[in-house]
């Protein structure tokens, strides 16, 4: 089948594939954030089929010591107000938020809402307010969940007084997240 140049491919949506140290418990996490059932789940495996924004959203149980090269995750809204309804709807979920409002990051100011899943990897839910903010703008972005003592603090136990500044987005250092 032959493509001429100017074919266009229709994408249907895009597709993530996140290592998980547990299914089970990752699971458990992306039902409240995304407030969707799993579309499939097998041993070391589970799929969410989000319809907005539109993402193949695939869970591989693999055992890793260390956090991975991703930087963070994120979804970008339309408005404050939708920041501020992402989380509300996650903390009505249980899940922990922190919010960085009027921010400048990835030279924008943006308004900004954070979760942390049980593996260390942090989503956003974020508007631009303004791009193409100069390079000499100072990237206060990226605050991220402070590291808590393995022995002492389950993700499931992590609360707002547990948080801290650590790193920026700019310059992103590794996070781990208590076992």
């Amino acid at each position: 089948m032959e493509s001429k140049a100017n074919d266009q491919v229709r994408a249907l949506k895009a597709h993530l594939a996140l290592n998980v140290r547990s299914v089970d418990q990752s699971i458990g996490f992306y039902q409240k954030m995304l407030g969707i059932e799993p579309s499939k789940v097998r041993p070391g495996y589970a799929k969410f089929d989000v319809q907005n924004p539109p993402l193949n959203l695939t869970l591989n149980e693999v055992a890793f010591k260390e956090r991975g090269a991703l930087s963070h995750l994120g979804i970008q809204v339309g408005s404050t107000a939708d920041v501020l309804a992402m989380r509300q709807k996650w903390e009505a979920a249980g899940l922990v938020t922190r919010d960085e409002m009027q921010t400048n990051c990835c030279y924008a100011t943006q308004d900004k809402t954070w979760v942390r899943d049980p593996d260390g990897n942090e989503w956003e839910a974020f508007v631009v307010l303004q791009d193409n903010l100069p390079e000499t703008a100072a990237c206060e972005c990226g605050t991220r969940f402070a590291e808590t003592e393995p022995e002492t603090v389950s993700h499931d136990t992590v609360t707002k007084a547990s948080l801290q500044a650590s790193t920026s987005c700019c310059a992103p250092e590794p996070l781990s997240i208590a076992r």
